[in-house]
């Protein structure tokens, strides 16, 4: 099944906030691992986050953690944001 991807308003601001480079190997990551297995959890790359209800999950892209939602048909991009500000988002945005 293909899943449409919706950014955030957020999300996309984030984006355009990375370096050429990050930002290209985001888009490519969204695409290969969202579009159509988004909810296909792995050891290092998408994780299904616990004790919170949104977002539901977390895909890695080397320093750069994506947080992303999914319905029946839809991958909703919360945030795209630097490792090293996923814990501090997450504790000031994520719904337990």
């Amino acid at each position: 099944m293909r899943y449409a991807i919706t950014l955030a308003p957020e999300a996309a601001n984030d984006l355009k906030k990375l370096n050429a480079r990050v930002r290209a190997e985001v888009r490519d990551a969204i695409e290969i691992h969202l579009r159509h297995q988004p909810t296909r959890t792995s050891k290092s790359r998408i994780k299904q986050l616990r004790a919170i209800a949104k977002p539901q999950y977390r895909l890695r892209v080397g320093e750069v953690r994506v947080f992303y939602d999914v319905d029946e048909s839809t991958v909703f991009v919360l945030a795209i944001i630097p490792k090293s500000n996923a814990d501090a988002w997450l504790r000031a945005i994520g719904e337990r």
